[in-house]
């Protein structure tokens, strides 16, 4: 196949581009079903009128189904994308990306999809399908999920789709959240996964960053104690990679400590843990839930992407590498170039 393509390159280069076109257009419908031709045309940056070319082609082919409410994929489109994939991955180079990540990081397997989740949600939404199976891959019977909350969680929920490898699943929430905005908690992420999965789910109704004195009496709460024991005992924990600085203004931080973060050049935040370039923890917010500690033997997914979360995701996998680092191709180019 790989010959096959390098042949391609070389002597016919306009159908690999028109394939590439094709693939791109065929993935966004799939992300984003229904969807409108002028939102696809906004969103892909296709004039209307190659655009309407390309659809009705893909509708002639049986691949794209057109209705009042919008572009859908139908299911013969699904099997051509899912054949697609890896032949797609080989020509629009990420498969080099991810090979050049695991050796640069340290991460047993690098998963790295198309785009620039800074500039375009759907990304984070794709991230989010190879995150979900990735997970599926993993999953037996009676598992349990902890999960993290986040912008980029959330559109990881958002892709579930239930099987029978989800239904005896529990999804739970890695560290308390009340606080932030509803949709990014861990909390309504957790449930969220169990909903579109068919599976069960426990909460964690307690405030993300508290103080030692009302942490020490919260974890003696029975209610508490045994949601914490269930959600140390995860097989999987899926979690982001936060900037620092965004994620200290986003959980309200204290002016002096938005300082000292500057001030000591954190760039990475995690688990409640800021770390600087170096990948050395230099604060730590007390919060109930998982701590890096409890990782151990967990296998642990990580997921985060853009170009502006480069050094983010470096300073943390040198801390930590991951089992499996979900990115974009923003985030890998970038992170490439990084001298560490």
């Amino acid at each position: 196949m790989l010959l096959l393509l390098d042949i391609q390159k070389k002597l016919l280069p306009d159908v690999l581009d028109i394939m590439v076109k094709r693939y791109r257009i065929l993935h966004y419908i799939k992300l984003m079903q229904p969807i409108g031709r002028r939102s696809l045309s906004a969103n892909l940056q296709i004039s209307e009128r190659v655009l309407r070319g390309e659809v009705t082609f893909l509708k002639e082919q049986g691949l794209v189904h057109f209705a009042s409410a919008g572009m859908s994929v139908t299911e013969e489109g699904e099997q051509l994308f899912l054949k697609l994939e890896d032949v797609m991955k080989e020509l629009l180079g990420l498969r080099e990306l991810e090979v050049s990540l695991e050796q640069k990081l340290g991460v047993k397997q690098v998963l790295v999809v198309a785009g620039n989740s800074d500039q375009d949600d759907w990304v984070k939404r794709e991230m989010g399908r190879a995150c979900i199976s990735e997970l599926k891959e993993r999953l037996v019977p009676k598992d349990v999920v902890a999960v993290m909350g986040g912008t980029t969680l959330a559109a990881v929920a958002e892709m579930m789709t239930p099987d029978a490898k989800t239904s005896e699943v529990v999804f739970v929430p890695a560290r308390g959240g009340l606080g932030e905005k509803v949709e990014n908690q861990a909390n309504t992420i957790s449930a969220e996964l169990a909903s579109r999965a068919k599976a069960q789910y426990r909460l964690l109704h307690v405030p993300d960053q508290i103080s030692e004195e009302a942490y020490s009496s919260l974890v003696l709460e029975p209610s508490v104690k045994d949601i914490l024991k269930l959600i140390k005992s995860a097989s999987t924990v899926i979690h982001g990679i936060g900037d620092a600085s965004t994620m200290a203004l986003r959980r309200d931080s204290a002016d002096s400590f938005i300082e000292k973060i500057k001030r000591e050049e954190a760039v990475a935040e995690a688990f409640g843990y800021y770390f600087n370039r170096s990948g050395e923890p230099i604060h730590k917010q007390r919060t109930i839930g998982l701590q890096l500690d409890d990782l151990g033997d967990k296998y642990v997914i990580s997921v985060a992407g853009g170009h502006s979360k480069a050094e983010a995701i470096a300073a943390y996998m040198k801390y930590r590498p991951s089992d499996v680092l979900i990115t974009d191709e923003a985030a890998a180019e970038s992170l490439l170039k990084l001298h560490m």
